[in-house]
């Protein structure tokens, strides 16, 4: 069978993340199950118009304003697929009006307030509003996404064919859980794009705060993004260069090595689909520390696998930190707890029974959505 998927970045793309990580490891299983898979992108600086990631095929043509007329010209010159996959981030492609085939549509999260970490009014309003309009617009296409809280989101839409299908992490268990203790100086780490949506201020701010409390702390911060500047300017104001280290994006063994070593993992996205790097966290024995927001409230299971947090401020971060600094015998539960979860979530126990998803879809049918995880 044909399948192709539609999706602003690719796996090559700078801005890729864990959408595209994710995104890849399906494409490939169908690939190595025989079918015939492309994937059209937008075009990106010094991108060339194609190129092939694990036998999928690479397309790209256009940017916002433009890839969806690119792709609909380029798809006319094809052979017929089987299955289309759109894709959102925010803006659709409004594949199922033009692809004259199966069609699903795949969202990790419904933006909802990220709108407002990117936009000024009356661009956010509008995105909201855009937004919602086409989840409605696409209330009778079959949706695919990765947790509870995204099909709640999806649903205060008025869409109901949502399947949830948890991602899968490419981070390997340890195979032993050595001790950890937990004792100061408390060691923090966040994995992120450094992009405002994801908050890292927050984290840093909770490093000031700790610091202010007579509490040790060192922050490690691995990524990169457009508010990379932005953050270390603020660490350097606030006299914690030397408690905060930025070590900009990293391979995947000198991330896990990093994960293996810190005592916790902290996030304060403003939503997620997901939080793929908290399973990645506790794969390597780390639990994390989190916002109460979609996504993370699904990742990580509050007073078992780690904290949710009362609310979404630094403040909030801290009074947890402290409270397990406080109670060793919690944390080391915690940490057992996540990385016998996070086994859960290995691409051989969560890659079959989506890709035989996909290829039901692909035939025209199949068994009722579902819930998976």
């Amino acid at each position: 069978m044909r399948f192709l998927m539609l999706n602003w970045r690719d796996p090559l793309s700078p801005l890729a993340g864990g959408a595209e990580r994710v995104s890849q490891a399906y494409l490939a299983e169908l690939v190595r199950r025989g079918h015939e898979v492309s994937w059209y992108a937008f075009e990106f600086p010094g991108a060339k118009p194609g190129d092939e990631v694990k036998g999928v095929k690479i397309i790209r043509g256009g940017g916002k304003g433009t890839a969806i007329v690119k792709a609909r010209r380029w798809y006319r010159q094809q052979a017929p697929f089987d299955l289309v996959i759109d894709q959102h981030h925010g803006i659709a492609w409004f594949a199922p009006w033009w692809c004259k085939t199966n069609c699903v549509a795949y969202i990790h999260e419904v933006l909802g307030p990220i709108w407002n970490t990117f936009y000024r009014w009356p661009w956010n309003t509008i995105g909201r509003w855009q937004e919602s309009w086409t989840h409605r617009l696409y209330s009778r296409t079959p949706f695919w996404v990765p947790s509870d809280s995204t099909k709640k989101n999806l649903q205060q839409h008025g869409v109901r064919d949502i399947t949830v299908r948890p991602n899968g992490c490419d981070t390997v268990p340890l195979q032993e859980l050595a001790p950890k203790p937990l004792a100061a100086p408390l060691r923090l780490i966040t994995v992120s794009r450094l992009a405002p949506n994801k908050r890292i201020d927050h984290v840093i701010r909770a490093v000031q705060l700790l610091k202010e409390r007579g509490v040790a702390s060192q922050l490690t911060v691995i990524g990169s993004g457009e508010a990379q500047a932005q953050l270390e300017a603020l660490a350097h104001d606030l006299g914690l260069s030397a408690q905060i280290t930025f070590t900009g994006s990293l391979s995947e063994s000198a991330k896990n090595e990093q994960l293996q070593t810190v005592h916790l993992l902290l996030h304060t996205s403003v939503r997620e689909g997901w939080g793929l790097n908290v399973i990645e966290a506790n794969a390597m024995g780390t639990p994390a520390v989190v916002y109460p927001v979609a996504g993370l409230v699904d990742s990580t299971i509050h007073g078992e696998t780690g904290e949710v947090v009362r609310d979404q401020t630094p403040e909030a971060l801290v009074e947890a930190l402290q409270a397990l600094l406080a109670n060793p015998a919690r944390y080391d539960a915690y940490r057992r707890s996540a990385w016998e979860r996070s086994k859960r979530f290995q691409w051989n126990r969560v890659i079959a029974d989506t890709c035989d998803w996909l290829e039901q879809k692909a035939r025209g049918g199949g068994p009722p959505a579902t819930t998976a995880g």
